[in-house]
């Protein structure tokens, strides 16, 4: 830790700060190739903000792409607010927050096998370099997740938790963010978090079978609104979120696959 610059208000007059925190995203925790996985960074900084398994939900708002392998200083300024910060480039904010939307109905894990299998990220992926669905990482690297639709809104994908993995809250974030992206159509209208809400109330074991149920809200625009819910393999809940995405260039995404 290093001493915190104070910041000022509008009158010049220096605001109470708590000392920089260094965070870095290891370049194996991307979403795009060049930047971190929109849920796991969520999950980092919800968790600098005093978010717990079994506590409040914590709001995170990504403000530009997290850069990798890079260190970012984490700031609170007020109990329960923080921002994350690359030199004087604001990569995103969390605070605690309320959360209102509702579970995701879940399926059986046999229905979710069969929805993964005609996942649309297999023949066409913005980013398929992803931590979390990237069909492009290896098994013992990615998640894997391939949230297939269900034809209703939903999407579900199953996960079987690593022993590397367990007992780190910032994956279950992970894990709770793109299911949610793909009840959309992100393959022909490449979309990227901006905001996440989340609250867990459990983690999972090595070698459990979980799943991931995703749902598209609505859209408006370049917003997408969605829900997502994990689930235990006993059917406990583990944690549930609601995201703001947003479209972005296509120039960006990925390309076509299989053909």
């Amino acid at each position: 830790r290093s001493p915190a610059s104070p910041r000022r208000d509008r009158t010049g007059r220096a605001t109470a700060t708590v000392a920089d925190v260094v965070l870095r995203v290891d370049r194996r925790f991307r979403g795009p190739s060049d930047s971190g996985n929109g849920g796991y960074v969520c999950g980092l900084v919800a968790a600098r903000v005093g978010a717990t398994v079994g506590g409040f939900a914590a709001e995170v708002t990504l403000r530009t792409p997290p850069p990798l392998d890079t260190a970012m200083s984490v700031v609170a300024d007020d109990p329960g607010m923080v921002r994350l910060s690359n030199g004087d480039v604001m990569v995103a904010e969390g605070a605690r927050s309320p959360l209102t939307v509702h579970a995701v109905p879940p399926v059986d894990r046999s229905s979710a096998r069969t929805a993964s299998a005609s996942y649309p990220g297999l023949l066409r992926h913005p980013f398929p370099e992803c931590f979390v669905c990237g069909p492009d990482r290896a098994p013992d690297d990615g998640l894997r997740l391939f949230p297939g639709r269900l034809g209703d809104g939903r999407t579900a994908c199953n996960w079987t938790v690593s022993a590397d993995l367990a007992g780190r809250p910032e994956l279950v974030w992970a894990v709770l963010d793109c299911p949610g992206g793909w009840s959309a159509d992100i393959e022909g209208r490449p979309m990227v978090l901006g905001r996440m809400t989340a609250r867990l109330t459990a983690l999972p074991g090595v070698g459990e079978e979980c799943l991931v149920m995703g749902l598209l809200l609505r859209s408006e625009g370049r917003k997408t609104w969605t829900a997502t819910t994990a689930y235990g393999a006993d059917g406990r809940e583990l944690g549930r979120a609601h995201s703001t995405w947003l479209t972005v260039n296509a120039r960006r995404s990925g390309r076509n696959r299989g053909t």
